[in-house]
């Protein structure tokens, strides 16, 4: 039964990404996830928020394991593979796919939920400061250009998924890249990549 569970916190994410907090309702998640109808009181009694919130956790896990991916990795590949990751979602979802934690800030209805997001996003932050200063860059730098990049990340998703177009995405990728490599452990970094 735990993988009936994680099948719909799974695809409640997914929705969340896809379509919303609102738009992603428990027959919405049966429907993505064929899940038995049963499965929803038995899994989650406290309702939709209980999904939601498990979905937010799952989400909040999956961005901190793609960052743990890349402990130990100079600050301009650590920035590389964050951009990458986010690029990939883009293009392998056709810009039908954003943030599920932007899609529940947004719309949440609660104080309990904004609040799980919260938490997520500085999580998020957090390990990508970590692993920013793994790679080389100072603490007040790490921790600085983990929010300029996860700021100006969901930002240029937001507006690719509206125009239907990766040309805002590559942009601000690239002057984000710039950012790093001109950072003082980021021409490390930006040396050691000329020469592989």
């Amino acid at each position: 039964m735990a993988g009936v569970r994680d099948n719909m916190i799974a695809g409640a994410a997914r929705l969340l990404a896809q379509r919303g907090l609102q738009a992603t309702s428990f027959s919405t998640v049966l429907a993505e996830t064929n899940s038995p109808r049963g499965s929803i009181y038995h899994h989650f009694p406290g309702g939709k928020e209980e999904l939601v919130t498990a979905a937010i956790d799952a989400t909040r896990q999956h961005a901190l394991s793609l960052i743990d991916r890349d402990m130990g990795a100079s600050a301009v590949e650590v920035t590389k593979s964050f951009l990458a990751a986010w690029r990939a979602l883009l293009t392998y979802a056709r810009f039908d796919a954003g943030c599920a934690l932007v899609a529940v800030t947004v719309a949440a209805e609660t104080d309990a939920l904004r609040e799980r997001t919260g938490e997520a996003f500085r999580a998020w932050r957090d390990k990508l400061a970590r692993a920013l200063q793994a790679g080389g860059l100072s603490e007040a730098d790490a921790s600085s250009t983990a929010t300029l990049l996860l700021a100006a990340s969901e930002g240029a998703v937001v507006i690719c998924r509206a125009e239907q177009d990766i040309g805002p995405f590559d942009l601000v990728a690239a002057q984000l890249l710039d950012y790093v490599q001109a950072l003082p452990a980021g021409q490390a970094g930006a040396d050691t990549d000329a020469q592989a």
